[in-house]
């Protein structure tokens, strides 16, 4: 199982052009730094993009 996720998955996942997913990974790789994270440039913490770019519904019965 994936726990990184690279600028190509981000692409895909967002529908966005490369240049914007380098960015948002950049912005998100700052957070996790500035938690005291150590971070692997040009891939994004999984869990981390998924908190924030992940929307989900709440299912109505």
């Amino acid at each position: 199982m994936k726990e990184f996720y690279t600028v190509d998955d981000v692409q895909g996942i967002l529908g966005i052009k490369q240049a914007k997913a380098y960015n948002i990974i950049r912005k998100l790789n700052k957070e996790l730094e500035n938690e005291g994270y150590e971070v692997i440039k040009g891939r994004i913490n999984k869990t981390k993009f998924e908190s924030r770019y992940m929307y989900k519904r709440n299912q109505v019965i």
